[in-house]
């Protein structure tokens, strides 16, 4: 097993190296400013050793990995009842496939694709004010990170706004269907600025600690969620953290991942580590690819995969 104090930095530099790095999400204009060539890497063990290199401490839009916390609040506030209006399936499709929903009478295979985190955050929206969901997920996440100073940013939000056509199109066929109960948009406007929070690599793998934890943070010693949710939530960013690249990813990497096109990955070793890794070039589905391999990397040279026996 590899030192982590030396594996983290070369890795780090291995990824600064390369010249292919796939393409930013340019289809949100504030995340098509963000340059491909930042790479950070945060890994934090069990015994709360914290390993970092690159930008690590750069701030960057989270989007789809507010997804597993918005999860949490939900579980929190509505338990199994989730599960009535969301799958635990993998879709095999685009992340914002309409196809899929069609198909299945507007019930979404699982929350981590839009339709799926669109259901859930419809759970845990509070009337008209984005800011007040949206808000029970960013003091979870200040809460896990320690820290007061992640905030959502607001031309990310309104940029999401102004082009979410099709996450608007999901919502309204969802409405349809019954599967969402509270006004359109104001889910949508939560939505949207869930998927806006903006945060380091070293505050993303603090607040996935619980993950690696059974569910409770090692911080604090708080419970965040009981021991089969935690499971249950690594089992789902095992087999739909990366839309429909999530069989590749578990093949290569064999570890429970969220990515979002912002270009941030939070992986979990149950056990061992929570790890955030940043680098906004996407791959065709949507997944950091210098982010992707950089873990493929950590968890070869650590044996981290959760199909590893000796794990």
């Amino acid at each position: 097993m590899a030192d982590l104090a030396e594996l983290v930095p070369r890795i780090a530099a291995t990824m600064a190296a390369r010249t292919a790095r796939g393409r930013v999400a340019n289809y949100i204009p504030d995340l098509a400013k963000v340059s491909a060539s930042h790479f950070g890497m945060v890994v934090i063990t069990a015994d709360g050793r914290e390993h970092a290199a690159g930008d690590a401490d750069l701030a960057f839009s989270i989007q789809s990995i507010s997804k597993v916390f918005a999860l949490v609040e939900a579980l929190a506030s509505h338990g199994e009842g989730v599960w009535q209006r969301v799958g635990r399936e993998p879709s095999g499709g685009a992340f914002n496939s309409i196809v899929q929903l069609e198909a299945e009478a507007g019930r979404p295979r699982n929350p981590f694709i839009n339709a799926g985190a669109i259901a859930v955050t419809d759970l845990i929206t509070d009337g008209d004010d984005p800011r007040a969901g949206a808000g029970r997920i960013l003091r979870l996440l200040r809460d896990l990170a320690g820290t007061q100073g992640i905030a959502v940013d607001g031309a990310v939000a309104y940029s999401e706004a102004a082009t979410g056509h099709r996450n608007a199109a999901l919502a309204h066929f969802m409405k349809a269907h019954g599967v969402l109960t509270g006004r359109v948009e104001a889910t949508l406007s939560t939505y949207f600025h869930q998927c806006a929070i903006a945060m380091s690599c070293r505050e993303l793998a603090r607040a996935g600690r619980f993950l690696m934890n059974g569910g409770v943070d090692p911080a604090s010693g708080r419970r965040v969620v009981s021991p089969e949710q935690a499971r249950r939530i690594n089992a789902l960013m095992l087999t739909c953290g990366h839309y429909d690249a999530s069989g590749d990813f578990a093949f290569s990497v064999g570890l429970p991942a969220k990515s979002g096109v912002g270009g941030g990955i939070l992986a979990i070793a149950p056990g061992r580590a929570s790890i955030a890794v940043w680098s906004p070039g996407l791959s065709p589905q949507g997944n950091s690819l210098l982010g992707t391999a950089a873990l493929e990397e950590l968890a070869s040279a650590m044996g981290w995969s959760v199909f590893n026996p000796d794990a």
